[in-house]
């Protein structure tokens, strides 16, 4: 009996060993693959804090530019009103000679066509010539189809 009990109970003990060890190798991949998940998260969330920094540094910067431009708006709306100002002075001083050379400069444009006008008359008489051969050569075909 003492000898049965001995094999039982190494044949548990094997048994229970190899399950442990399972069980262990296991857990093994189950915290091989909890670590990448959780480097993986540590990256993202390292991604997210920068961008957010990022972000809350650009935001600080547009309300610096726009607390500047607050400040400069009321100097350059004097500023652009002086502009303003000289520009329609300077306008109102100088006759108005610029508008009338544009329309000017098209009608120019247009008188030398008008002498290369008669060049096409003589090259005319030329062509009508042509369309009277081919108007027969046309025709031929005609009463053949039909």
């Amino acid at each position: 009996m003492k000898s049965a009990t001995k094999k039982l109970s190494t044949e548990i003990a094997e048994t229970l060993t190899g399950k442990i060890e399972s069980v262990s190798a296991g857990s093994k991949k189950i915290k091989r693959s909890i670590e990448k998940a959780a480097a993986k998260l540590a990256k993202k969330v390292a991604k997210f804090e920068k961008e957010t920094l990022k972000k809350k540094a650009k935001d600080a910067k547009n309300a610096e530019k726009k607390v500047k431009d607050k400040k400069d708006g009321k100097k350059s709306k004097a500023q652009k009103a002086e502009k303003v100002a000289a520009l329609v002075a300077a306008a109102s001083s100088k006759a108005p000679v610029a508008a009338p050379a544009k329309p000017t400069v098209g009608k120019e444009a247009s008188a030398p066509k008008a002498p290369a006008k008669p060049a096409a008359p003589k090259a005319a008489p030329a062509r009508p010539a042509a369309k009277p051969a081919a108007a027969p050569a046309a025709e031929a075909p005609a009463p053949e189809n039909a």
